[in-house]
C-alpha cells in the first residue's frame, strides 16, 4: 500500500470514528475494549480491496459489529471470575466522543443504566438493539451486519425490547433532577441523615458497586431503601473530612467524581423516577477510571 492509499484508508476511519466508537462502545460498555475493537477494524480496513466497498460506513459498521460480537461472547464466558458486580466503563460525555447526543433518546442509548440492562441481552439481541435504536438502522441492513434475516432481526428487537421495557419504566427523570436527587443524596449520606437518606430513595431501588476486587466496594447489589440508606452512611459518614467531590457528566447525565484521601476514586450516578432514586451506580475499578478527570 502507497503512502497516499496509507492516508485515504486513515482518513475514512477518521471520518466515521465517533460513529464507530460509539457502536463499539454501546455493544461494549468499555471504552477500553472499544478503542481496542477500532484498531483491529483500522487493520482490517488497510487489507481490504477498497474497490470493492461501495459504502465505508455500511462495511466498518459491520466489521466493528462483528469484532464487538466477538469479543462480548468471550467477556461472558469469563464473566464468573469477575469479582463483584461488573458496571459499564464511566465516559465523559462534555463533550462526546460519540459524536454530538443531542437527543434524550440519543443520551439513554450511553446511559450507565441501560448499558448495564443489556448485560442481560444475548450478543445477537444486544447488536440489533443497539444498531437500531441508536442508529435507526432497518432490519434489512442489521440482517446483512449479522448475516440474518429482516424477521429474524425484527424478532430479536421485538424480545430485546420487551425484556428491557419492566426495568427502564423505572428511570424516567431528566438530567436536572438527576442532579438535584445526587447532590441531596450525597449531602446527607456525609451528614450520616439516615431519614433524609431513606426519603430521597425509593423503596425498592438497587444500589451496585463496581470495584472489580481492585478497590473496597460492595461484592453484591443493595437493595431497599433502608439497607441503602445504611450501606451509603457507613461509606460516608465517616471519611466525609476528606471526600472531595466533583461534578461531572458521564453517559450523558449528571454524576459525582468522588476522591478519597490517599488517591482512591469513584463515580456515582443514579437513575430516579417519581421524585426519588431508584438505582444507584458506584464504579470505583481503577482500570475503568482512567479516562475519568475532574
Amino acid at each position: 500500500m502507497t503512502t497516499t492509499e496509507a492516508a485515504e484508508s486513515a482518513g475514512a476511519l477518521t471520518a466515521h470514528r465517533p460513529m464507530l466508537l460509539g457502536l463499539a462502545y454501546r455493544l461494549l460498555g468499555s471504552l477500553h475494549d472499544a478503542e481496542d475493537v477500532l484498531q483491529e477494524a483500522y487493520l482490517r480496513w488497510l487489507g481490504v480491496d477498497r474497490a470493492a466497498v461501495d459504502e465505508p460506513r455500511r462495511y466498518l459498521s459491520r466489521v466493528v459489529t462483528r469484532l464487538a460480537l466477538d469479543r462480548l461472547r468471550a467477556r461472558q464466558a469469563a464473566r464468573e471470575t469477575y469479582v463483584g458486580a461488573w458496571l459499564p466503563e464511566p465516559v465523559p460525555t462534555d463533550p462526546s466522543p460519540f459524536g454530538p447526543l443531542e437527543t434524550v433518546e440519543l443520551r439513554e442509548t450511553v446511559s450507565s443504566a441501560l448499558l448495564h440492562l443489556l448485560e442481560r441481552l444475548t450478543p445477537p439481541e444486544r447488536a440489533v438493539y443497539v444498531l437500531h435504536t441508536a442508529f435507526a438502522l432497518p432490519y434489512a441492513e442489521i440482517g446483512d451486519i449479522l448475516d440474518r434475516s429482516a424477521a429474524d432481526c425484527r424478532q430479536l428487537h421485538h424480545r430485546a425490547a420487551a425484556r428491557l421495557a419492566e426495568e427502564r419504566r423505572r428511570f424516567t427523570a431528566g438530567p436536572a433532577e438527576q442532579r438535584r436527587l445526587l447532590d441531596a443524596f450525597l449531602a446527607a449520606a456525609c451528614d450520616g441523615d439516615l431519614a433524609r437518606l431513606t426519603d430521597l430513595v425509593a423503596a425498592d431501588a438497587t444500589a451496585w458497586s463496581d470495584g472489580g476486587g481492585r478497590i473496597r466496594a460492595a461484592r453484591k447489589p443493595v437493595h431497599g431503601a433502608d439497607r441503602i440508606a445504611r450501606f451509603f452512611v457507613g461509606v460516608y459518614h465517616h471519611r466525609r473530612p476528606g471526600v472531595r467531590a466533583t461534578p461531572v457528566e458521564l453517559n450523558g447525565a449528571p454524576a459525582l467524581l468522588l476522591r478519597w484521601p490517599g488517591g482512591a476514586r469513584y463515580t456515582l450516578g443514579v437513575t430516579a423516577a417519581g421524585g426519588r432514586i431508584t438505582g444507584l451506580y458506584l464504579v470505583g475499578n481503577p482500570d475503568k477510571l482512567t479516562g475519568v478527570g475532574g
